[in-house]
């Protein structure tokens, strides 16, 4: 049977506004979000055993239905009606519940390579109105450039010029509920009516508008988040940020000797997950 072996990248957010809540209970957001080279690892196999069967391992990540991998198969294969089932084997790199995107580019991931492994012919439009109803960040990660992401996170366009970047990303092994930081957070209008910038010729022009709403709620609960961006501006990051609701935080440098020589450092003192990574 076919097998298709896919990187899953994670994300970051250079900007993360939340402007209000929606009926729905969801939120309007507006956020800027950039793929970095941390994948995980996913191999699609189709099977003569009917059925979605999803395996990871992982503490923290569910093999059944409650991952949103095994969701993203299972819709496609009914989409199809074919009577082969799907096995997705994970090898999680990314950490878990970090503001990295990892469950949605899993997601995306799984959608794009069954809709191949199956020659369902679906557009990536396609695929993007499919991801939006298993998270709001799928749709990014089938996008593939580097977007201003408005709604919920489904309307994207793409961001010109934005430089490579080597970023440094430190993940002190604390996980954060997306759920938790948003019901906690105190909206204000302040930003509704802030114009971001399309067009951004240099780092320092990243560093200009790194912003992020959630950050407030969840360094009140977990004040060493702070105390990691200190330290990576400290070390001579030229910005740094958490991204999505955390508990990652990342800072960005000129470049990859700078950033690989940080990364080493902080790991050795502190015991957390540590990374140099670049920008896709």
């Amino acid at each position: 049977m076919k097998t298709l072996k896919l990187k899953a990248p994670a994300k970051v957010n250079y900007r993360l506004d939340v402007l209000r809540k929606r009926p729905d209970g969801y939120h309007d957001l507006r956020m800027i979000m950039q793929r970095i080279d941390l994948c995980d690892d996913i191999v699609i196999a189709l099977s003569e055993n009917p059925g979605v069967r999803v395996t990871c391992g992982k503490a923290g990540v569910p093999d059944g239905p409650d991952n949103i991998a095994w969701r993203a198969a299972d819709a496609l294969l009914k989409l199809s009606a074919r009577t082969e089932g799907i096995d997705v084997a994970i090898t999680k790199n990314i950490p878990v519940a970090a503001g990295l995107g990892g469950g949605s580019s899993d997601g995306a991931a799984v959608l794009m390579g069954v809709n191949q492994l199956l020659d369902l012919g679906l557009t990536d439009e396609q695929l993007m109105e499919i991801g939006v109803k298993l998270g709001a960040d799928v749709p990014f990660f089938i996008f593939k450039k580097t977007a201003l992401a408005e709604g919920i996170g489904e309307k994207l366009s793409v961001v010109e010029g934005i430089p490579p970047v080597w970023l440094v990303l430190v993940n002190p092994n604390l996980h954060v509920s997306t759920a938790w930081a948003y019901q906690n957070l105190q909206l204000t209008a302040r930003k509704n009516n802030d114009s971001i910038p399309r067009f951004y010729g240099s780092v320092a022009d990243i560093c200009a508008i790194l912003a992020n709403d959630l950050e407030s709620v969840t360094i009140s609960k977990f004040p060493l988040i702070r105390e990691i961006k200190e330290r990576l501006l400290a070390a001579g990051a030229c910005g740094a940020l958490m991204s999505g609701s955390g508990s990652t935080v990342f800072g960005l440098f000129e470049g990859e000797a700078a950033a690989r020589q940080v990364a080493a450092r902080l790991a050795a003192e502190s015991g957390w997950f540590v990374t140099a990574v670049k920008t896709l």
